[in-house]
């Protein structure tokens, strides 16, 4: 059992999250082949989808009554709690294999990267691409900061849980209209919390960005023009 029930957390909303460990000989799509079965003609399962990970099958169910259901299937070689809550039922696993550590510069590197194409498009008033953008920035800077807080940093999980003041600032940061002025307001926000998070995980670097992230959102303040 992993996720939410491992930790003796779950609720109403929860998943349900099993993974299996997959015998000698048999393949994880196999299995999983077998399990889908089951699904559909038991449990009204309405949809699934695929997801690998390493040597690992997830295959995600939606169930006609709204429940996702998670089965991952793993070679018994490979099974092993894998950096999140585990709690074995029955038969073996591998020891714990610790979480890999995120790479910040690459996640600072992919906020930039939001952050120029913010620019362009508010510049270019393309304002729902411009939204789109800001909303990826922001969606990175949770991250790099659930990161820096040693909480649960995909999906958004840990972001409730930052501190008050930054979950603040976060709120603050969503467009409410699609006016330029609005979109560059946010734009603002979102690249003064950028070089912050910059400054925490590698100083030099935020030097050397910083005034061009303040070049951006200047230029982003310029009068619309045409697409080019």
């Amino acid at each position: 059992m992993v996720g939410s029930a491992a930790r003796d957390r779950e609720d109403r909303w929860s998943d349900i999250d099993l993974a299996f460990s997959v015998g000698p000989g048999r393949r994880p799509e196999d299995v999983a082949d077998d399990w889908t079965g089951h699904l559909y003609a038991d449990h009204h399962a309405v949809a699934h989808v695929d997801v690998w990970s390493g040597a690992a099958l997830y295959r995600v169910f939606l169930l006609q009554n709204t429940l996702q259901v998670d089965l991952s299937f793993w070679p018994a070689e490979a099974f092993s709690p894998v950096g999140g809550p585990f709690r074995l039922l029955f038969g073996d696993a591998g020891p714990a294999v610790p979480a890999t550590p995120r790479d910040t510069g690459a996640l600072l590197g992919t906020t930039w990267l939001y952050a120029l194409h913010a620019r362009s498009s508010i510049a270019r008033g393309r304002a729902l691409q411009a939204l789109h953008m800001l909303n990826g920035m922001r969606d990175q800077l949770v991250v790099l900061a659930c990161v820096r807080a040693g909480l649960p940093a995909d999906q958004g999980r840990g972001v409730d849980d930052l501190p008050a003041d930054l979950r603040r600032r976060l709120t603050s940061t969503v467009a409410r209209r699609l006016d330029a002025p609005e979109l560059t307001r946010s734009f603002r926000e979102l690249a003064d919390l950028l070089v912050e998070e910059a400054a925490i995980a590698d100083p030099g670097a935020a030097a050397v960005l910083a005034p061009v992230v303040t070049e951006m959102v200047r230029s982003a303040e310029d009068e619309p023009t045409e697409e080019g």
